[in-house]
């Protein structure tokens, strides 16, 4: 037996809940959140609101839980409002009864799950990031850009910073996806934290495509990615600079496939040449796909709190092409797995592209073996060490 499944059976009889910012897209948040839920599927929900026109077909793989809202969705419009609305996010996890728990996890970044209160157990925070938006990091949409909007904005921002780092405070122990994360946590909330980078899912489906590549194939693959197309992968928002992949493809001629939904969107259209092409969202099995036979994934993201995307391009042998800033720092081993660019501009996403043409060498195996550190099985096994320390039902 395991030493992951002798700590798990012994976690198996306390009572535990989940406690997530808000269900209403599906991103890297979501995906943790999926992984605890299968490690503790008994496991309630608790959560400000659920959005599932918002979540669209993501929906159905949050269905069957035992999901439990909040008082926020008492409000008028709270779907359309959730963002001024914040200022009262604070005090509706704070009103859900955790007293009858042994242990609440909270998985949050912008909306106040660590928030809530344990009354008799212990409350572990897996932190994604301090809100962007209050700490001047990029955030969904250009807010600055409307007086009417900044002044409103900003007003809000003040007098909801001191609410969380109130709520900041509330965990006992605070887990940071990353290091840039455990920084931020550092600075903004006063505390220190346990870093556990989050689980890339797609990860047990890429060892098994290369476990099953022989030499042939392995070369059969390189020969392939060289002569394929450029992916982007993420939300088509401000901070996460979709233009720039647009841009830089365009002046150098090459195929980019865009794969993401969001505000940006006709703008992006206007802008790209015949040699973009926009796919929307894609179910995993495209998305894996498309990982697989792209010759780099370019992520332009700045200050990305840890970066999913780029792991998973990496679990299939993929390099990346970076913005160097965020959490991308800690995953890409330039010149190994991926080059970064330093200038957040399509000049300077360009010159890295053509580098990245004169002289990277793609090793498809080597780069797919840099991302197991980042597996499910690595994420379970450090999340209930941690749980079962805080608990003191494991010793060494």
């Amino acid at each position: 037996m395991s030493r992951q499944t002798q700590v798990a059976q012994q976690l198996s009889h306390l009572k535990i809940a989940l406690v997530h910012d808000y269900l209403r897209e599906y991103g890297g948040a979501e995906r943790v959140l999926e992984v605890l839920h299968e490690l503790f599927p008994e496991a309630p929900v608790y959560t400000a609101f659920t959005d599932k026109k918002a979540m669209g077909t993501n929906w159905q793989r949050f269905a069957t839980w035992d999901i439990r809202e909040s008082v926020i969705t008492r409000f008028p419009l709270y779907k359309q409002l959730f963002s001024p609305l914040r200022v009262f996010a604070k005090w509706a996890f704070e009103q859900f009864d955790f007293s009858s728990y042994d242990l609440i996890i909270s998985s949050s970044n912008a909306y106040f799950a660590k928030a809530a209160r344990a009354r008799i157990g212990r409350h572990l925070c897996y932190c994604h990031t301090p809100p962007r938006v209050l700490y001047g990091y990029s955030a969904k949409s250009n807010w600055q850009a409307n007086p009417y909007t900044r002044f409103a904005g900003n007003l809000l921002n003040h007098v909801v910073r001191q609410q969380d780092f109130k709520a900041g405070q509330n965990p006992d122990l605070m887990i940071a996806n990353s290091v840039e994360t455990a920084l931020r946590i550092k600075k903004f909330y006063k505390r220190d934290s346990v870093v556990v980078h989050p689980p890339i899912m797609v990860f047990e489906e890429a060892a098994a495509f290369f476990k099953n590549l022989d030499k042939a194939g392995l070369q059969k693959l390189t020969k392939h990615k060289h002569q394929s197309y450029y992916l982007y992968v993420n939300r088509l928002a401000l901070a996460k600079h979709p233009e720039l992949a647009v841009k830089a493809a365009n002046t150098l001629g090459v195929p980019l496939k865009v794969v993401g939904t969001g505000s940006m969107l006709v703008d992006l259209q206007k802008l790209a040449l015949p040699n973009v092409e926009f796919l929307g969202g894609v179910d995993d099995q495209q998305l894996m796909e498309l990982y697989r036979n792209a010759r780099a994934l370019i992520y332009p993201a700045v200050d990305e709190d840890f970066g999913m995307v780029p792991v998973e391009a990496m679990a299939f042998g993929t390099p990346v092409i970076a913005h160097r800033s965020g959490g991308p720092k800690e995953t890409i081993r330039e010149g190994r797995t991926g080059v970064f660019f330093d200038e957040l501009s399509a000049s300077a996403l360009v010159a890295a592209i053509k580098d990245f043409e004169r002289d990277f060498v793609t090793n498809p195996r080597e780069i797919h073996q840099a991302a197991r550190a980042y597996s499910v099985e690595n994420f379970t096994k450090q999340i209930t060490t941690l749980i079962a320390r805080q608990l003191g039902k494991f010793r060494n």
